[in-house]
């Protein structure tokens, strides 16, 4: 009973573990990447500066990803 109580906790802990690093996996993917000034107006988009946060290429889609 000890030994399946010790494994039980393991196996959670490890996927606890697994399900952590898909999150950050995700979160990764889910940020924007950034973009060149020449791939922006290839796509569509629009070149915006921001004060103090340099400047941002907006994409007919609404999104928006920091210039490189």
């Amino acid at each position: 009973m000890r030994i399946r109580r010790i494994l039980g906790l393991a196996l959670a802990a490890a996927a606890l573990a697994g399900v952590s690093a898909v999150g950050a996996v995700s979160a990764g993917a889910a940020s924007s990447p950034n973009i060149s000034r020449d791939d922006c107006t290839a796509d569509g988009g629009q070149i915006v500066g921001r004060p103090y946060g340099g400047y941002v290429c907006t994409l007919p889609d609404g999104t928006s990803q920091p210039i490189t």
